[in-house]
């Protein structure tokens, strides 16, 4: 036992991993530089983000199965590799002005590095953490969230010093570096390995005690009904967040009447509402279990949307954005341990994966839904009320994969035996 790793020590590995990817959040800070400097327009420049975030899901849910069965040191390299050569090909796209060149260095080769190195972590600190999957998972998935809080003013800086070929250049050197450095670190715990904490069956809480419901492949999962509840859940939730992200401050100001100043001041609060909604919902999710967090995230965003069209207090339309984002964080940063409950730990970077495709759409359908109504009614009003309904369903969804959840309790095999009432078709 003296040679196994410390699990704070690979928590602190996962987070410098998706604090480098988590950069990518910070994209909209090069958006005016290169637009003012070559021509391009906004959209040209925001349709590399859009591949990138596309690529993460679809990535992740085809290399799944390689985390599981390389490990994630070597995948964490990958991810390094391709994200750090992405990054500073970029660099290169823009040396050369080629947007062409753009798409394929950050949304191709970038975004295929931001789904490797955004599974190979979580799926480990499940692993290592039974006891706290929710806190863990969190920790991580926060410093993606919290990641252009630091990114954005560096790239910036670099940008304004530097220019900008170079500080993609740098940007891409440093980030290829921190992900290869934590990823040494990176390894699955030993065989049948507990903490401290859960060996002596007398020390053990309830809660820790609690086995998962099953021990399924990748393969196997996706065959189920809750897996497919999961993923709707997961996209609506997602659809939702990212479309209310990437219009808040236009829309607070045409709702409330708010100022651009104020409106800025919102977005970069949003952030911080983001990054601690990731670790605080997470290690909720540890004591109220992963249903319970879900239909919350739910009846939050049901209260929300359908109050914001109506409402012209500024402070009370900022409260209800703040915890849309909160739950727009925190949807991500529990569906990891939610998976390991129902799914358990056997392939969960693959099932983790294959989930996270629901991302990479929801990425493209949001702000498209949004932008289709707006243009057609030049207010946000009607795509508010229809989130609002879509926060009804995913109500359902959630309280619906509770039976489900039962099905699959030990005793019951219905689940593994391929039953009719649990397996889709």
């Amino acid at each position: 036992m003296s040679k196994v790793k410390n699990r704070w020590l690979i928590a602190l590995s996962g987070v410098g991993i998706h604090i480098c990817i988590g950069s990518a959040y910070a994209w909209s800070v090069f958006t005016n530089p290169m637009a003012n400097e070559f021509g391009w327009s906004t959209s040209e420049i925001s349709l590399a983000f859009s591949i990138a975030i596309f690529l993460l899901g679809f990535s992740a849910a085809f290399m799944g199965k390689f985390v599981e069965k390389r490990g994630p040191r070597i995948s964490g390299m990958l991810s390094a590799a391709f994200f750090g050569v992405g990054v500073m090909g970029t660099g290169l796209a823009t040396a050369m002005e080629s947007l062409l060149m753009m798409y394929f260095f950050y949304g191709l080769i970038g975004g295929i590095g931001l789904g490797i190195g955004y599974i190979a972590p979580v799926s480990t600190l499940v692993k290592w953490f039974p006891d706290h999957r929710g806190l863990a998972t969190g920790l991580a998935i926060m410093g993606f969230g919290f990641a252009a809080l630091i990114s954005g003013p560096v790239g910036e800086a670099l940008v304004s010093s530097v220019g900008i070929s170079n500080a993609f250049y740098i940007m891409g050197a440093s980030y290829l570096v921190i992900m290869m450095g934590a990823s040494q670190y990176l390894a699955p715990p030993p065989k049948d390995w507990k903490p401290e904490g859960m060996k002596g069956e007398a020390e053990v809480t309830p809660r820790q005690r609690k086995e998962d419901l099953s021990q399924m492949t990748a393969n196997e999962a996706i065959k189920t009904k809750p897996f497919w509840m999961l993923w709707t859940m997961l996209f609506l939730n997602t659809t939702a967040g990212i479309a209310i992200i990437s219009v808040a401050s236009p829309m607070g100001q045409q709702i409330t009447g708010m100022s651009a100043v104020t409106a800025a001041s919102m977005v970069g609060i949003m952030g911080v509402f983001n990054g601690f909604g990731r670790l605080g919902w997470a290690t909720i999710s540890d004591y109220i279990g992963r249903p319970n967090v879900y239909s919350v995230f739910f009846i939050i965003g049901i209260i929300s949307y359908f109050t914001l069209p109506v409402i012209t207090s500024i402070i009370l339309f900022e409260i209800l954005v703040f915890a849309i984002v909160s739950c727009y964080g925190g949807g991500f940063s529990s569906v990891p341990a939610y998976i390991g409950d129902l799914f358990g730990t056997k392939q969960l970077g693959a099932i983790h994966g294959y989930i996270l495709t629901a991302w990479a759409v929801a990425g493209v359908v949001g702000p498209m839904l949004l932008s289709l109504i707006y243009d057609s009614t030049k207010s946000y009003q009607l795509t508010l009320l229809i989130f609002g309904v879509m926060h009804v369903i995913s109500l359902i969804v959630s309280l619906w994969i509770r039976l489900e959840m039962r099905k699959m309790k030990p005793g019951n095999e219905s689940i593994n035996t391929g039953s009719s009432s649990n397996v889709v078709p």
